[in-house]
C-alpha cells in the first residue's frame, strides 16, 4: 500500500493558492456589503449632526429643497397649464409661459423621497427616535 501522507499538505496548499487566485465571492460579497454599511452608517451621523445644528444654513438646506421641489412641480403641472387658460377666460392674452427641466427636478425629488421613506420605514421599525 503506497503511503499517502503528503497528500493531505499538498491538498491543504493546492486549496490555498486556489483561494488566493479565487477568492470565495461571498466573502468578497460580505466585505463589500460591510464597507457599504460603514459608509451609509457614517453619512447617518453626519445627517444627525447637520440637523441638531441650530444655524438655518446648515440645517435647513433638506427642507428648503424639498420645498423648491413642490413649488416647481407646482408650477409646471398646475400654474404651468392653468394660468394661460384663466387669463384667456378674463380676456387676457400671454405669452406661453417656459417649461422646467422636470429630469433632474425628478431625479432630486425621488432620491429626498427614497431617503424620507428609508427614514419612516426606521421609525415605523422602531429603529430610530
Amino acid at each position: 500500500m503506497p503511503d499517502l501522507t503528503g497528500i493531505g499538505s499538498v491538498a491543504d496548499l493546492a486549496n490555498t493558492v486556489i483561494g488566493k487566485l479565487w477568492p470565495d465571492k461571498t466573502e468578497e460579497e460580505k466585505q463589500q456589503l460591510a464597507a457599504a454599511v460603514a459608509l451609509v452608517q457614517g453619512q447617518l451621523e453626519v445627517n444627525k449632526a447637520e440637523a441638531a445644528n441650530p444655524n438655518l444654513f446648515t440645517s435647513g438646506w433638506r427642507p428648503s429643497i424639498g420645498w423648491i421641489c413642490g413649488a416647481a412641480l407646482a408650477y409646471h403641472y398646475i400654474v404651468r397649464p392653468l394660468l394661460p387658460w384663466l387669463l384667456t377666460v378674463f380676456g387676457l392674452s400671454v405669452p406661453a409661459i417656459p417649461p422646467l427641466d422636470m429630469g433632474d427636478l425628478i431625479t432630486i425629488l425621488l432620491g429626498m423621497l427614497g431617503l424620507s421613506g428609508f427614514r419612516t420605514f426606521e421609525k415605523t421599525q422602531g429603529v430610530s427616535k
